[in-house]
């Protein structure tokens, strides 16, 4: 089991940034497939961001594309997502998802094992 903390969220204003940090307890991230999610009011959960094993290649929404990046901090044993440029339409509740080795659906929710709770990103115009 791994237990995936997010951290790093709050209120900010347009064009402005946030650093979004997944930390894990329970298992090295190192062998993980890792992704970020959001999820607006009223709407569904939706890909952000996927950092995959093996390889540590990254894959964006086009939403976010140029203005976020994923990395991993092996040392620490996190995931970051740092988000420049933020929009108003990107106020939504992040998630850190894990799933060990390779993912099938690296840009799907069901493509993950392991979710974190949550935190709060809202962006004022």
């Amino acid at each position: 089991q791994v237990q995936l903390v997010e951290s790093g969220g709050g209120l900010v204003q347009a064009g402005g940034s946030l650093r979004l940090s997944c930390a894990a307890s329970g298992r090295t991230l190192s062998t993980y497939t890792m992704g970020w999610f959001r999820q607006a009011p009223g709407k569904e959960r939706e890909f952000v961001a996927t950092l995959t094993w093996p390889g540590d290649s990254t894959d964006y929404a086009d939403s976010v594309k140029g203005r976020f990046t994923i990395s991993r901090d092996n040392a620490k044993n996190t995931v970051i997502l740092q988000m420049n440029s933020l929009k108003p339409e990107d106020t939504a509740v992040y998630y850190c998802a894990g799933r060990q080795y390779g993912s099938p659906f690296p840009r799907a929710v069901n493509g993950y094992t392991y979710w974190g709770q949550g935190t709060q990103v809202t962006v004022s115009s």
